[in-house]
C-alpha cells in the first residue's frame, strides 16, 4: 500500500467515529457549495421582491424595484464563482455550453443561468434604465461615464413618450417571465439534492420548495438590509410604509419556508425507516448548534417573532426600524446555516449508517475561509459599482431634516 495513503488514513481516522468507507474520509464539498445555493438564493429572492411592484402592482414597494434589479445581477454575476473555484480545471467549465448534455441538471442549469442573466435580468434594468441612460449620456461631464452612457445606449436614443411605452410593457413582459426563470434558477439546487436518492438526508421531494421560499426570505432580508444601509449612508429618510411592506414579506416566507423544513421533518420522522437512527444522532449531536440554535431557534423563530410583533403592536417607528435589521440580519444568518446543515451536514455520516465523518474548514486555500468570505464580499462590491453608474434613487430625494429623522 502507498506509504501517503497510510499517512492520510493515519491522519483521518481519528476524526471519525464509527465505520466509514474508504472514500469518505474526506468530503467532496465545501463551503465554497454552500455559498453557491445561497448566492444563487439571493439572486432569486432579490428579483421576487421586484416582481412584486411590477407585476402584483404592490406600490408600496416601488422605492426599492431598482435596488432589487441591481442587488439580484450583483449577485447573479457571481453566482458560478464557487463552483468554477471548487472544480480542479474551472476551465473546462465551458464545456457544459459547448457539449451540452440533455440528462444532467448541472448542464442544463449553464443555460438557464446564460437565460436568466443574458435576456431576463440584463434586458430588464436596461429597459428600466433606458431614459436616464439616454439623458446621461447627454449630460454626463465626466467623459469616461459618458462615453460608458454612450455605450449603454446601443445606439437607441429615442425616449418619445410611445418609446417609453414600449419600453414599459417590455419591462413587464421579461419582469412576468423572469419570476419563473429565478424560481427555476434555484429551485434546481433543491432538485439536485432532493433527487440523489443514496443520501437520506437530502433525498426528499420537498427539497426544491425548502430552497425556493428559503431564497424568497434571504433575498428579501437582504435588500431591506441593504436599503436601510443606504438611507442611511445617503442620509434620506426611509420610506416606512415600504419597509413595513418588506417586513410583510419577509415575515410570509419565513412562515412558509420554516413549515415546509418542519413538514419534511416530521414526515422523515413518521417514515422512521433504516437511516433515522443515523438521521437523530446526528441531529442531537454533530449539527445540534448550526440546525437547533442557529437556524431554527436564531434564524427562524426569532425574526417570525420579532416581525410578528411589529404586525400586531403598534411600536414606534424607531423600534420597528431596530425589528426589522435585526430580523433580517438573523435570516440570513439562519438561511446560510440551513445551507450549510443541508451541504455539510448531509455528508457526515457514511453510506454505511454507522459512522461520522468531520469536516474541517482550512483558513486559507482555495477552499477555505478566507476564499468563502472574499466571495461572499464580492457581490457587494459589483453592486457599489453599479449605485455608482446606475443609480436607483431619484434626485429629488430629500435628506433628514432634524424634525423628519427618525
Amino acid at each position: 500500500m502507498d506509504m501517503s495513503l497510510i499517512e492520510s488514513l493515519r491522519n483521518a481516522l481519528p476524526l471519525v467515529s464509527g465505520f466509514i468507507y474508504p472514500n469518505e474520509l474526506e468530503l467532496q464539498w465545501s463551503i465554497l457549495i454552500v455559498l453557491y445555493p445561497y448566492i444563487t438564493g439571493l439572486v432569486a429572492g432579490a428579483f421576487v421582491l421586484a416582481s412584486l411592484e411590477r407585476v402584483f402592482n404592490v406600490k408600496a414597494i416601488k422605492p426599492i424595484y431598482r435596488l432589487s434589479l441591481l442587488v439580484a445581477l450583483a449577485f447573479l454575476l457571481v453566482a458560478t464563482l464557487p463552483l468554477n473555484l471548487h472544480l480542479g480545471h474551472p476551465e473546462r467549465g465551458i464545456s457544459i455550453l459547448m457539449t451540452p448534455h440533455t440528462s444532467s441538471a448541472m448542464a442544463m442549469f449553464g443555460f438557464v443561468y446564460l437565460w436568466y442573466l443574458m435576456v431576463v435580468l440584463l434586458m430588464e434594468v436596461w429597459l428600466d434604465y433606458r431614459k436616464q441612460i439616454v439623458e446621461w449620456s447627454r449630460s454626463e461631464t465626466f467623459w469616461p461615464k459618458r462615453i460608458f452612457y454612450k455605450v449603454l445606449t446601443l445606439g437607441v436614443d429615442n425616449i418619445s413618450p410611445r418609446s417609453l411605452a414600449i419600453d414599459e410593457k417590455l419591462g413587464k413582459i421579461l419582469t412576468v417571465v423572469g419570476l419563473p426563470s429565478a424560481l427555476l434558477l434555484h429551485g434546481y439546487v433543491g432538485f439536485i439534492f432532493g433527487s440523489l436518492k443514496a443520501n437520506p438526508w437530502w433525498s426528499s421531494p420537498l427539497m426544491p420548495i425548502i430552497f425556493i421560499f428559503s431564497a424568497m426570505a434571504s433575498g428579501i432580508a437582504a435588500v431591506m438590509l441593504i436599503y436601510m444601509f443606504l438611507c442611511w449612508a445617503r442620509d434620506v429618510v426611509i420610506d416606512m410604509p415600504c419597509l413595513d411592506t418588506i417586513g410583510k414579506f419577509l415575515l410570509t416566507a419565513i412562515i412558509v419556508a420554516f413549515s415546509l423544513e418542519m413538514l419534511e421533518s416530521l414526515q422523515t420522522a413518521y417514515e422512521a425507516e433504516e437511516h433515522f437512527d443515523i438521521i437523530t444522532l446526528l441531529v442531537e449531536g454533530k449539527l445540534l448548534v448550526s440546525m437547533m440554535l442557529i437556524q431554527i431557534m436564531l434564524g427562524s423563530l426569532t425574526p417570525m417573532f420579532l416581525l410578528g410583533l411589529t404586525q400586531v403592536v403598534e411600536l414606534p417607528e424607531k423600534v420597528r426600524k431596530v425589528f426589522y435589521m435585526l430580523s433580517g440580519s438573523l435570516a440570513l444568518i439562519g438561511i446560510f446555516a440551513m445551507r450549510w446543515n443541508v451541504v455539510i451536514g448531509g455528508q457526515f455520516f457514511s453510506k454505511s449508517l454507522r459512522g461520522f465523518t468531520t469536516y474541517k474548514m482550512h483558513l486559507v486555500g482555495r477552499e477555505g475561509l478566507f476564499s468563502a468570505i472574499i466571495v461572499e464580499l464580492l457581490p457587494l462590491v459589483i453592486l457599489a459599482v453599479l449605485l455608482y453608474l446606475l443609480p436607483p434613487w431619484e434626485k429629488e430625494s430629500h435628506s433628514k431634516s432634524p424634525t423628519t429623522a427618525a
